[in-house]
């Protein structure tokens, strides 16, 4: 592989195909990138089971090494929360004569939240339904906030959906460790999150029409209006289960 930009700013580029980790993982597809690096489906060779490889932008050989080590403890942290991605081990790989680290965790069924929202009829959600869908990412946030922990990086396109029944599961992707205050990142969540509600119901656009309950989760998106209301994700999680309609 050549790649002209030996700094890489462009991103990587890796071509479906492509055997990385000494023989163990192959390119599928590229599936996102992040300010940390890129995402691509691979093939475990060995078993033929599908995953998730996140390769690291060479920036700076420290911040680098602290960053996969700090967003790997993360994950194993809250790994028992269900709605986040479940992490593997990690590799080293040598591109443009630099070295690489890439993390491997398991592939995420369904499709982003972004994608799945285009192709909704005006590109937006019934406000019950996307109560629903809300409302399962909220689950997921309560157990990352109970842990003292925080996603970090929550939107559209960090968030995998996928219908099942009458339900949505939900898979939370790119939890980033900004390395400061765990109560202003939560914070932070919940903002995000009800920047995900007020985007699914259609945005400024629909928002006047909008009935008093989302209006009392939206605020107006004014942030410290929401932060005032819900600390975390218990407390949202626990005015959805109880307003009344």
């Amino acid at each position: 592989m050549a790649y002209k930009d030996k700094n890489l700013r462009n991103g990587f580029g890796f071509e479906e195909g492509w055997v990385f980790g000494t023989g163990k993982y192959m390119i599928r597809s590229h599936l996102g990138s992040g300010v940390e690096g890129e995402v691509y489906l691979t093939e475990e060779l060995d078993t033929g089971i599908e995953r998730a490889a996140k390769f690291f932008f060479p920036s700076n050989t420290l911040s680098v090494k602290n960053s996969v080590k700090n967003h790997a403890q993360k994950l194993y942290k809250i790994r028992n929360c269900s709605e986040i991605i479940q992490y593997h081990t990690h590799e080293k790989v040598t591109v443009g004569g630099q070295k690489i680290t890439c993390l491997i965790s398991e592939y995420v069924e369904g499709e982003l939240l972004s994608g799945f929202l285009e192709r909704q009829p005006g590109q937006r959600l019934h406000y019950f339904e996307a109560l629903h869908l809300i409302y399962a990412i909220v689950c997921g946030l309560q157990v990352i906030h109970g842990l003292g922990e925080y996603h970090g990086d929550l939107h559209d396109g960090n968030i995998f959906v996928k219908r099942v029944g009458v339900k949505y599961q939900v898979k939370l992707i790119d939890a980033i460790d900004w390395r400061d205050s765990p109560r202003a990142n939560i914070k932070k969540d919940i903002c995000d999150l009800v920047r995900v509600l007020y985007d699914l119901v259609g945005g400024q656009r629909y928002y006047a029409k909008m009935p008093a309950q989302i209006k009392e989760i939206c605020c107006g998106l004014k942030t410290s209006v929401i932060n005032r209301k819900f600390k975390d994700a218990a407390s949202l999680k626990t005015y959805l289960e109880n307003a009344i309609w």
